[in-house]
């Protein structure tokens, strides 16, 4: 007898498969995690969380769910486009969990609507739909709008809101249908660990075994870090929300919303529809910091009278200057009040970045923390292809766990710079742009010297660098030197091109102190080595060799410079703490790896008088035939102990010399006073920049990234197939690549570009976008690096700046002293 389909039992659950995992928070985050993880085969998850779903109370259930897809970084682009793409698929009930309403952010001052011409540049670049608009059509798009004072706005067609709670509840779904197991009620009170590795999730209500944890917990993150004994680098901050009593205007209102968000940034709000009325979000009061330890249960928040955790008491004191500016805006809310508002909790870090990746110190332990909804899919997506394939589809450097500077992880710089990060969520600012405090964090031996001769710090992993010099101001009298625009003008100053005429006419000496330098020691050093880097690193000691950092898929993790001082003894200059991180996560034992750049330091001595400069100085033969290009050598320079490298970053003849941070200022006093006969210069970042961009000397994190295979980006001659390492069996020298780091030259001498434009070669869409860019002061143009399609020299593209289009022309590289007789010699 056959049974009807609905009197079938139901199929029973899969069996989970792949290693055990459990994420804690149902958030956003939490519950796309376990739907991108069970979608790629690891289906042994287990969601843990505190609250009651399906909202469970943290900043999910209450999140406006705002989606803007355009931000100046690419990778948070990435997530924004993924979460639309796979929100929009989404259902509940049959509601989509996307409304493509779009997005229009206006301009009522003329920086504003520069940044808004810049902020369509980015769009174009990343593969955004937008434009930027007139007034008359924002009038248009949003007819409540009293558009006297508005200039224009960017219309983003694409972009609009997301339904949080249901795309989470969607997402439970369909991870629960592969058999993931979804639990509330279950609040964490430790993290199992064993021989450095995690191994459960202790809860109230039981133990959970897992090979992997992942706090997804949003603002509790810090709490659920101190557990695993890893800091999370993140501070919650209150945000106003409020919602206006029925409008009017609105009435009748089928749809939850029609009209696109509206961003008012000039005044640092943002309004969306909710049927008939409006709800407003404001960044404009004064920072309302929220300690995670602090924050309550969700029953100890209902018993308090509060709607959950996330939810603190709205303070009309912090609305009411945004209160008249909403009602100047929109005049309609002139005949109405708030309804209701609270002050919602959001997660903050230094930098406004998110917090992604394993730690190194716990293996297994995994962060996946300070993502809003508008980025969740595509984070989640990223997290789960890291864990499953060791890798991500898109960069994700910029969001690393690792990224931070030991000195950046103090509770009170996170505090300082998560409650700046919400001053300025909604700020016109440059990309040059320091942070004004904590400074000075971090300053190098020489700081007291360039202070003397008026350096202009800029900020970077909280050192403090010189980008010119105010006693070269004299240098700069009588040059040539092309008038900038009011943005390219920032934090930029015509002394950069006395300072890199110097460096090709005579001598300067650079502070290289911020360049990362490891040491790598130990009976395994060479082997090790060998197999993590592409170049040959078996030279005798002595040897300086220009090697890369591949991950498992052939992408550029890193680029280092790598100087064999002993048989068994090694000094990398490399980028970022990720390098450290990968290199311990894969040394073997009896090989040592140390970060020792707090402990030294560097003097870049460069141009074509170096040697007049530093030989006097030394019994060590610096001459070409002694101590040739890309060799190592330690000497004493006057009183002082140094190790050389004769390598140049500016194109030009020289060495960097590094010794300890104690005899830091007798270096640099001995190398000055020697020169003065020589007519030495201190030289800054910005000339640094422009030499070494006519050199075509790439910057990892800028021009090249693991997106970027070495023959794309133009550094095939550093890879030596002839042994194994990292990435090997991923690459195909033969292969012609689809895309390529192309330099160009501005067809205009007085034109500028600084990074990020879109690039295009028929006239049309973007073909690519712009990496690193300078003017070159020697070659007479703005030099300018992009990601294009293969090209040949000669061919013509355009810029996309600020609404113009630069007619630009690709070009030979190196564009400076192709043959390299200025650093031979």
């Amino acid at each position: 007898m056959s049974r009807t389909p609905e009197s079938l039992p139901p199929a029973p659950a899969p069996r989970p498969s792949g290693p055990q995992v459990v994420v804690i928070g149902a958030g956003i985050v939490g519950c796309a995690l376990a739907d991108e993880l069970t979608a790629r085969g690891w289906t042994d998850v287990t969601v843990l969380e505190q609250g009651p779903l399906p909202a469970p109370g943290g900043s999910t259930s209450h999140a406006p769910g705002l989606v803007f897809q355009t931000n100046p970084s690419r990778t948070l682009t990435a997530f924004a486009r993924y979460t639309v793409e796979k929100f929009d698929s989404l259902r509940e009930d049959g509601v989509p969990c996307f409304r493509p309403v779009g997005g229009l952010e206006l301009a009522t001052t003329p920086e504003r609507l520069a940044e808004l011409h810049r902020r369509a540049g980015y769009a174009a670049a990343w593969g955004v739909r937008g434009e930027v608009v007139s007034a008359a059509r924002c009038k248009e798009l949003w007819p409540l709008l009293d558009t006297s004072a508005v200039l224009g706005g960017f219309h983003t067609p694409d972009d609009g809101l997301a339904r949080a709670v249901p795309a989470a509840r969607a997402q439970l779904e369909r991870a629960r249908g592969r058999g993931a197991r979804v639990l509330d009620r279950h609040t964490v009170t430790g993290i199992e660990r064993a021989d450095g590795r995690v191994t459960g999730v202790v809860t109230d209500r039981g133990v959970f075994p897992a090979d992997h944890v992942v706090s997804a917990a949003g603002f509790w993150g810090p709490v659920v870090g101190r557990m695993a004994g890893v800091d999370v680098p993140l501070q919650p901050l209150a945000h106003q929300y409020a919602r206006t009593r029925p409008l009017p205007e609105l009435a009748g209102a089928a749809e939850e919303a029609v009209r696109p968000v509206l961003r008012f940034q000039d005044r640092d709000l943002y309004f969306r529809e909710h049927h008939d009325r409006i709800g407003i979000g404001s960044y404009a009061h004064r920072p309302l910091p929220v300690d995670p330890f602090a924050v309550p249960g969700y029953d100890e928040a209902r018993a308090g009278g509060r709607e959950m955790p996330s939810s603190y008491p709205f303070t009309a004191a912090d609305w009411a200057p945004s209160w008249q500016d909403c009602r100047r805006l929109l005049p309609a809310l002139r005949a109405t009040e708030i309804e209701e508002g609270f002050n919602g909790v959001f997660s903050f870090t230094p930098d406004g970045m998110p917090v992604l990746g394993p730690s190194r110190a716990l293996r297994g332990f995994w962060l996946a923390e300070a993502v809003w909804v508008t980025h969740s899919a595509g984070a989640a997506k990223a997290v789960a292809e890291w864990m499953v394939h060791g890798r991500a589809s898109v960069d994700l450097h910029e969001c690393d766990l690792t990224r931070f500077e030991d000195a950046q992880r103090s509770p009170s710089y996170v505090a300082e710079r998560g409650a700046r990060q919400f001053v300025e969520v909604y700020d016109v600012l440059h990309p040059l742009q320091p942070m004004e405090q904590p400074r000075p964090l971090r300053v190098s031996p020489f700081h007291a010297r360039q202070r003397e001769l008026g350096a202009y710090f800029l900020e970077g992993g909280g050192w403090e660098r010189p980008h010119w010099y105010e006693a070269n101001a004299p240098l700069a009298e009588g040059l040539d030197v092309p008038a900038r625009d009011a943005w390219s003008a920032r934090y930029w100053s015509p002394v950069a091109a006395a300072e890199a005429k110097a460096a090709r006419e005579r001598v300067a000496l650079y502070d290289m102190t911020p360049l990362r330098r490891l040491e790598v020691t130990g009976p395994g050093a060479l082997g090790f080595l060998d197999r993590m880097t592409t170049n040959n690193l078996r030279k005798r000691p002595g040897a300086v060799t220009y090697t890369l950092l591949l991950d498992e898929a052939g992408g550029i993790r890193s680029d280092l410079t790598v100087a064999r001082l002993g048989p068994d003894h090694f000094q990398l200059g490399a980028n970022s703490p990720a390098d450290l991180d990968w290199l311990l996560a894969h040394a073997p034992g009896g090989v040592t790896i140390r970060d020792v750049t707090a402990g030294t330091c560097c003097v870049g001595v460069w141009g074509p008088l170096a040697r007049d400069l530093v030989q006097p100085l030394t019994h060590e033969d610096f001459s070409h035939e002694g101590f040739g290009y890309f060799r190592a050598k330690r000497a004493y320079v006057g009183h002082v102990p140094v190790t050389a490298l004769r390598v140049s970053y500016v194109g030009e003849l020289g060495w960097e010399l590094y010794t300890t941070a104690d005899l830091g200022l007798r270096l640099w006093d001995t190398l000055w006073e020697a020169g003065r006969a020589h007519g030495v210069i201190a030289a800054g970042r910005s000339a640094f920049n422009s030499l070494r961009l006519e050199k075509g000397y790439r910057a990892w994190g800028v021009d090249m990234t693991d997106e970027h295979d070495p023959y794309e980006a133009g550094l095939g001659f550093a890879v030596r197939m002839d042994h194994e390492f990292v990435g090997r069996s991923a690459l195909d020298p033969s292969a012609v690549p689809e895309r390529k780091l192309t330099p160009l030259l501005l067809d205009d001498p007085a034109a500028v570009v600084l990074g990020k434009e879109p690039v295009s070669v028929g006239g049309g869409a973007a073909d690519g976008y712009v990496t690193s860019a300078s003017y070159g002061y020697t070659l007479g143009r703005c030099v300018a690096y992009a990601w294009l399609p293969p090209l040949p020299a000669g061919t013509g593209v355009h810029i996309a700046y600020f609404g113009d289009r630069l007619p630009a022309t690709v070009a030979e590289e190196p564009l400076f002293d192709p043959k390299m007789t200025r650093i031979r010699r």
